[in-house]
């Protein structure tokens, strides 16, 4: 069974993405980065702002960058910021990795290039897109 996000109803989705953008980050970002820890933090830079912001999100190191599962889709704020500037900083298990040419991927091509416990989460939750970095 996938419990795939696309499927949920909209009111639902949005109340999730409301309270995780103003409740859950805030607190994920105080541990995000840090060793022995699963999620990461992107920082990117304001499209429009040029302000610097820190995302709390998981990434999954592979031989030449990272893979970022998109739960809620290509066109949320920080992968526009990200595509946009062509750059960002992953900070990961306590260090800083410069990361360039983001890519969209599918789960197709991103799979396989996952540990098997990343997998097989992203496959029953149903993500179908991925951001690929290069350190």
């Amino acid at each position: 069974m996938k419990l795939a996000p696309g499927s949920w109803p909209t009111p639902l989705l949005n109340a999730i993405r409301t309270s995780n953008r103003y409740l859950l980050n805030p607190l994920m970002l105080r541990l995000a980065g840090r060793r022995n820890w699963y999620a990461a933090a992107i920082q990117h830079t304001g499209r429009r702002s040029g302000k610097q912001y820190s995302t709390p999100v998981v990434a999954e190191r592979i031989a030449d960058g990272f893979l970022i599962p998109l739960p809620y889709g290509a066109g949320v704020d920080w992968l526009r910021n990200v595509l946009a500037a062509g750059r960002a900083v992953i900070r990961s298990e306590g260090d800083d990795y410069e990361v360039a040419q983001p890519e969209i991927i599918d789960s197709g091509s991103a799979l396989p290039l996952l540990s098997a416990r990343r997998r097989r989460t992203f496959e029953r939750v149903g993500i179908e897109q991925y951001l690929k970095v290069k350190v």
